[in-house]
């Protein structure tokens, strides 16, 4: 697979759509605490995500020119995850978003439903606050590392 050039690679901006507060502070924190500096913004259901994504006028709207990663979680108010996902990825352009499912949910319909929707990664929240810690930890590790496109060159 044919990296992207330097130019059309960006600092990721991360998206993160948990309607746990407490999950997406404990996700923002670990993230911050394995060093991960990338500007980070909370959407408390689907809706505002799709608000972002889709440029609603009178708000903060995405800025294509930059390269983001959807942190996802599945069960949401108003418009639950996989909606989202499916939104994003049937758009020519915001399909090059990788997302990754960050949920509760380890039924294997519904992880087989993200992937078959095109998921770059299906990510089981442990309940147990360490587990939980080390997975978020792991996940930041990943982040440092990865590259990703800006959504226009």
């Amino acid at each position: 697979m044919a990296q992207p050039s330097s130019d059309e690679v960006s600092e990721v901006e991360i998206l993160l759509a948990d309607d746990d507060a407490g999950h997406a502070t404990l996700i923002r924190n670990n993230l911050r605490d394995v060093g991960l500096r990338n500007t980070m913004r909370h959407f408390e259901d689907g809706q505002q995500v799709l608000d972002f994504l889709n440029a609603k006028p009178n708000g903060v709207n995405i800025d294509k020119s930059n390269a983001y990663m959807l942190l996802l979680d599945v069960h949401m108010p108003k418009v639950n995850g996989v909606e989202v996902l499916r939104h994003v990825k049937a758009d020519p352009e915001l399909r090059l978003i990788p997302v990754i499912m960050l949920t509760t949910t380890d039924d294997p319909r519904e992880i087989r439903t993200c992937h078959e929707l095109g998921c770059n990664e299906y990510i089981t929240k442990p309940v147990g606050y360490d587990q939980f810690v080390e997975v978020i930890r792991r996940l930041g590790l990943f982040l440092q590392v990865v590259r990703v496109s800006k959504l226009t060159p």
